[in-house]
């Protein structure tokens, strides 16, 4: 009967510790929140038109937040259209966005890119396009006015990027 009872401590002296430090070594992982305009933000195979007509093919456009992940959000075609890059305030809830002579991160003094971009009528609709392969996706709208072409208003719409390479343009 003593050695059972001997035992039965021996095993509790070493199982408390192991469960011990097992609970120890959980890893507690922060959960990520997502930016402020997660449904804004995308990439996007957009064309240009002035006066109803298209100026380019698709070209690449992004959106994305800001660092301050606040109010705003960047719209930015990489150059691959008229070449520009600005911030845009967003009213999330309508998933609209707009800019009033937004300075042009691309403009470095010279006439190659504009120096401000006006946005305004800056939508995204959600699940209001569709690729090239048929996929229903999130489509964008926007009429841009640049400051070293002040006479004319462009339009700028497209859909989103979904991934598939059959999409990209």
């Amino acid at each position: 009967m003593k050695k059972n009872n001997y035992m039965r401590k021996l095993i509790y002296l070493f199982c408390l510790p192991v469960m011990l430090l097992g609970a120890s070594c959980t890893k507690k992982i922060p959960e990520n929140g997502a930016t402020s305009t997660v449904n804004m933000s995308n990439g996007w195979w957009v064309v240009l038109s002035l006066g109803g007509a298209a100026q380019t093919g698709h070209v690449f456009l992004n959106t994305y937040n800001t660092a301050g992940n606040n109010d705003s959000l960047w719209v930015d075609d990489l150059k691959n259209g008229y070449g520009f890059r600005c911030k845009a305030k967003v009213d999330y809830p309508n998933m609209t966005f707009a800019a009033t002579s937004s300075a042009n991160d691309y403009y470095v003094g010279t006439p190659a890119f504009p120096a401000t971009v006006t946005i305004t009528g800056g939508k995204v609709l959600a699940k209001a396009g569709h690729s090239q392969s048929g996929v229903a996706t999130d489509s964008i709208y926007m009429k841009v006015v640049f400051s070293d072409d002040p006479g004319d208003t462009w339009e700028i719409a497209g859909t989103a990027r979904t991934g598939l390479i059959e999409d990209d343009y």
